[in-house]
């Protein structure tokens, strides 16, 4: 499907590299990575150009400072030479360089999500909240450490315009056409396969909830999102959360 470029919603790259510096405190404070690897990448203005997150800072070290610049083709711009994940820099940039629409790329090993990703079922949309997740995540199958070019045309495929991507054996990937799209977007994710896990941990008979009312109820979510832009709202709750809890991430 052809994509249509989308600017990026933050006119400035300091106003890129502090959301993006949020995103990362708060993913840290929600527990979807406490560790160095994974990634979020961000999109700067102009379109050729994205940040991410250096090689080895925990993404509680994150600032607006320390996040790397890097060009479209991978390599690392400011600093140049700065220590790069090669897995997450392969397909960050891979998804950036072939949909101009998205601005934000979220990749976490969140447990609760690994737990979903290796379950034959795959992720079962079990409440209210988690309606507005239906049709929205593919599905990719586990290829190794995705360090490979190749893998890159498999994972967008797989992805399709949705915004989520369930990784089997692996994790999870959003993406969004701001950092709030893709935040929230994953906040969804997630929340849906902590739920899951919890349900199906009890060992009960699982009450689906029927597909009439899954796709009504994803319509009326899609409804409340018009005239605005999108997950917006919410993300900018996270912020300021982030921004009172870790001031220094303006730094």
């Amino acid at each position: 499907m052809l994509q249509t470029a989308r600017p990026n919603p933050l006119d400035t790259e300091a106003a890129v590299r502090t959301e993006l510096a949020a995103a990362f405190r708060a993913a840290y404070d929600y527990g979807w990575n406490r560790e160095i690897f994974n990634h979020i990448t961000a999109r700067l203005p102009g379109g050729d150009r994205f940040l991410m997150n250096p090689l080895g800072l925990g993404w509680n070290e994150i600032t607006a400072s320390n996040l790397v610049t890097v060009g479209l083709d991978g390599t690392a711009l400011a600093p140049a030479g700065a220590a790069l994940a090669p897995a997450g820099l392969n397909f960050h940039s891979g998804i950036l360089r072939a949909r101009p629409d998205v601005n934000c790329v979220l990749h976490v090993h969140a447990t609760a999500g690994a737990v979903i990703s290796a379950l034959q079922c795959g992720l079962m949309i079990l409440d209210q909240s988690g309606c507005i997740l239906h049709e929205e995540v593919g599905s990719h199958a586990f290829e190794g450490f995705a360090v490979e070019e190749d893998e890159v045309p498999r994972i967008l495929r797989d992805l399709g315009d949705r915004h989520a991507l369930l990784m089997h054996n692996h994790g999870l990937l959003t993406i969004g056409g701001s950092i709030a799209e893709a935040f929230v977007w994953m906040r969804r994710l997630v929340a849906a396969c902590e739920l899951q896990e919890r349900i199906m941990a009890t060992g009960g008979a699982i009450r689906p909830v029927p597909r009439e009312a899954l796709e009504a109820t994803r319509r009326e979510f899609l409804q409340r999102e018009k005239g605005r832009a999108p997950s917006r709202a919410e993300w900018d709750f996270h912020l300021r959360q982030a921004l009172a809890n870790h001031p220094d991430l303006r730094d």
